[in-house]
């Protein structure tokens, strides 16, 4: 592992010093392995690690590119790692989730569009009074995902979506156990959406924390 780690912390370096940049293709395996004074096995097995959290792309035939490097393509592991929780930290997970998302609201308070704000208010039109569990969920995956694009911040944007996975789990099980879960969510979504329409960055920060507190809470008294 100490072999492969220095040869992963070399192409990093090549990387982050510039002598590789994004959509480069990488010199032959040979080459590299001379250059770096690696095995051809530990280079290999870097590459294959690298790979696998979007750093590097191995194309069959065509040989092996640096990625775009774009915070969304290089969150997409973090999701990956998010869906091994064990119950007991999904609270951790939301913990987090009550600390940035808010941020991500009130950001974007200032920069999302009308259009775009109309789009939100058809969607929650759309949902109707009393949805299913399930239609709920996936309209409030889709709300707070778009609110968060919206921000501008695409970074705080692949976080909070590589967040998502416990949190849904956890969503799921508030409405089928929670009498008042559906309308509480409806009532807290229009409450989001008025105070990003009124531009008013503090009140929608607000609506947001209480939104995932309450599911936060439910969660706390059941484990």
């Amino acid at each position: 592992m100490a072999v492969t780690d220095e040869a992963i912390e070399k192409i990093k370096g090549m990387i982050v010093s510039g002598a590789l940049r994004p959509g480069d293709r990488l010199p032959k395996e040979s080459e590299l392995a001379a250059e770096l004074g690696l095995s051809r096995n530990s280079l290999r097995e870097a590459v294959r690690a690298l790979s696998l959290i979007r750093i590097l792309d191995v194309r069959q035939g065509d040989g092996t590119y640096v990625t775009s490097l774009d915070p969304q393509l290089l969150l997409e592991a973090l999701s990956f790692v998010v869906d091994f929780h064990r119950d007991d930290t999904v609270l951790e997970f939301l913990a987090v989730r009550r600390i940035l998302e808010p941020a991500a609201t009130a950001m974007a308070s200032t920069r999302i569009s009308e259009a775009e704000l109309d789009a939100l208010t058809a969607q929650l039109d759309a949902l109707g009074n009393s949805p299913s569990v399930e239609e709920l969920v996936a309209c409030d995956l889709e709300f707070h995902r778009s609110i968060v694009q919206s921000s501008g911040n695409s970074v705080l944007c692949s976080l909070l979506d590589g967040l998502s996975g416990p949190t849904t789990r956890a969503r799921i099980w508030r409405g089928l156990t929670q009498e008042d879960a559906v309308s509480r969510t409806l009532h807290e979504h229009r409450a989001i959406l008025a105070a990003l329409r009124d531009r008013d960055a503090e009140a929608a920060r607000s609506w947001a924390t209480v939104h995932i507190a309450s599911v936060e809470q439910w969660l706390r008294s059941t484990l």
